[in-house]
């Protein structure tokens, strides 16, 4: 799960991270703009300036370079930004060509910047541990720099039976070229995060740019956090977070359901019953010369009524052209899916090619389900045969 700048920052603020000061200005909806433009307009009067930065919230990166932050230095000029980027169609390299809507802002007080730099924590799946990345080249995208100039990022892997030591975090804070104040406000900070990144179950904290006041203040100018969706009924303050708005609503609606679904860019729809199944149902697909739409695992137990709710949501992305289920039965029978896969197929007058693999636990009776179903499905004897009977039906459609 994802969450906004602000957000963020309020939730570090509480681990002692310093933060500027700045207050969240919310749209529902359109008729609501005219009431957030006059609440970023109090939000900057009790800041007092004389600086102040305006900022799109939206759940991608990039928001600068599309026009979504401005630096002002009026009262006037806060309320030209908030009016000109609340409610604007935000394009960054994150958001994809369609853009993000932007609901609320942010206005928090201006600095005076000397350095910027950059400071990330995210689990290494490689390594198990959680890895603590920092670079000088702060304010830049990390993925240019690794590209660029590898050889200023640093990266310290911590382990977990030990925890982040003071020798770590002095190492990082030597390696960001800072002495002094600043080292020691740095060491602290990176302390800090690390006890958020652990209390909060968190997966990323991504702090871009870090930055050096003139007057010696270390200070977060951004915060992105994602935390792991199988933790958070720990911390329910943190679901309260959640904004739907930002998420692709048929991935909103397949977990009210209970399904994994995650939307991908390919024209095949995929059903199928456990991940590593539905990881190899993918490759395939892409092996015979088509892509996935989504990944989508119905899970063990699913019941007829989930099937057809997954498939209602595989068939409400439009760039579905034919769909691939593949099921292979264990607590999952096959006579299940064969039903939920009828029903929902004839309650939306199914358009597309449909192949059906089914393997395992009442095979047999699940086959002779849909055979007699009277529906133009089309069987497979295997993962194989499946995907390039799906792809062929696709092109010849």
């Amino acid at each position: 799960m994802n969450i906004h700048e602000h957000q963020a920052k309020e939730l570090l603020k509480g681990f002692g991270v310093p933060v500027p000061k700045g207050g969240a200005a919310y749209s529902v909806d359109e008729a609501m703009a005219a009431y957030s433009v006059d609440e970023a307009m109090a939000i900057a009067e009790d800041l007092g300036g004389p600086v102040w930065v305006v900022k799109a919230q939206i759940h991608a990166g990039g928001r600068g370079k599309g026009g979504g932050v401005k630096v002002v230095k009026s009262l006037d000029g806060v309320r030209e930004a908030a009016e000109a980027i609340l409610g604007m169609t935000l394009i960054t390299h994150q958001t994809g060509p369609a853009g993000k809507l932007v609901k609320r802002i942010y206005v928090e007080d201006g600095c005076a910047i000397k350095d910027e730099l950059y400071l990330s924590l995210l689990v290494d799946r490689a390594s198990d541990c959680v890895a603590v990345v920092a670079s000088t080249e702060g304010g830049m995208d990390i993925e240019q720099v690794a590209t660029n100039s590898p050889e200023k990022i640093q990266t310290i892997k911590i382990d977990s039976a030990t925890g982040l030591m003071p020798y770590h975090a002095r190492q990082l804070a030597f390696g960001l070229g800072l002495e002094g104040s600043p080292a020691k406000q740095a060491m602290k900070v990176v302390s800090r995060l690390y006890d958020a990144f652990l209390s909060l179950d968190a997966s990323l904290i991504e702090v871009n740019p870090l930055v050096v006041t003139e007057s010696g203040d270390i200070l977060l100018l951004d915060a992105k956090m994602s935390f792991d969706d199988n933790a958070l009924f720990r911390h329910a303050e943190l679901e309260d977070l959640r904004d739907e708005s930002e998420e692709d609503p048929m991935e909103v609606e397949a977990q009210k359901h209970e399904l994994s679904y995650i939307k991908l860019d390919g024209n095949i729809g995929c059903m199928v019953n456990g991940a590593g199944l539905a990881m190899a149902t993918m490759d395939i697909i892409k092996l015979k010369g088509a892509g996935p739409a989504n990944f989508l695992d119905v899970g063990g137990g699913a019941t007829a009524e989930r099937v057809t709710t997954a498939f209602k949501i595989i068939l409400s992305d439009d760039a579905v052209e034919g769909i691939l289920v593949n099921i292979f039965g264990g607590i999952m029978r096959c006579d299940i899916i064969a039903e939920g896969i009828i029903a929902a197929a004839r309650e939306v007058n199914l358009s597309v090619p449909l192949v059906v693999r089914l393997e395992g636990t009442n095979v047999e009776k699940g086959r002779d389900i849909l055979n007699s179903s009277g529906l133009a499905i089309i069987a497979a004897d295997d993962l194989d045969d499946a995907a390039e009977k799906v792809v062929a039906a696709v092109r010849e459609a």
